[in-house]
């Protein structure tokens, strides 16, 4: 499973659990509960982005060391080539061949981890942003639960006739319905555009490798050197 979808899996499960309690939870608990489970989400999800920007600098690493080393592998071969043992230099041919076959699936790892790290660090964003704005309306909607509270006391205190115990029950039903449904709207936000899981396989160099088409073209190339400088 790609490293968005646990992410993504992580914050719906802590939404889904928290409607699950909602009923039997104070409104003004659950509401700090879930800015609670949302820094948790954040700071999975940046542990998450500090292990795939690790891993980009591994792939890069790699592919520059076995670039490198098909560079010195060429600088071998023209040397043996120079001192008349074309063994060797057919040796150090294969080996150049081998470091850019392996350089050229570490710079495809490397180009997708760069990419995968780059939407990590939206996403994250993303979770921070929200996270923010759930911080904002905790302090409003609890505000607003204060004040249902005290208008129901109120409503309590003057009867005025009316069926306090009817009036108060629906206000209660609907005061309920809104905090639930803005309560899950929240939770539901912060779960991002990310939903695409990412491909683990790499695709692999096809064609064989000759080494006597090499050593013609290196040949060539030393001779055109060699016209060049005289």
């Amino acid at each position: 499973m790609g490293i968005f979808r646990r992410i993504k899996d992580i914050v719906k499960a802590q939404a889904n659990h928290q409607a699950e309690k909602f009923e039997n939870k104070n409104p003004e608990k659950m509401i700090k509960q879930m800015v609670i489970d949302m820094q948790k989400s954040v700071a999975q999800a940046t542990s998450a982005l500090a292990t795939a920007m690790s891993q980009e600098r591994k792939m890069e690493h790699e592919y520059k060391k076995h670039t490198s080393a098909a560079k010195n592998w060429e600088h071998k071969a023209m040397q043996a080539l120079q001192a008349g043992n074309e063994d060797i230099a057919r040796q150090s041919l294969a080996k150049k061949n081998e470091a850019e076959q392996q350089a050229n699936q570490y710079k495809g790892m490397y180009e997708r981890s760069a990419a995968d790290t780059s939407k990590l660090k939206e996403q994250v964003k993303d979770l921070k942003t929200k996270l923010e704005d759930a911080k904002n309306k905790e302090s409003m909607l609890i505000a607003r639960s204060q004040a249902a509270k005290a208008r129901t006391k109120m409503a309590k205190d003057m009867g005025n006739g009316i069926d306090s115990n009817s009036v108060l029950d629906k206000f209660d039903k609907y005061e309920e319905k809104i905090l639930q449904a803005e309560a899950e709207a929240d939770a539901y936000e912060s779960l991002g555009s990310a939903d695409k899981e990412l491909e683990d396989d790499i695709k692999q160099l096809n064609g064989e490798f000759s080494v006597d088409d090499d050593l013609a073209k290196l040949r060539a190339k030393m001779n055109q050197q060699n016209s060049d400088n005289q």
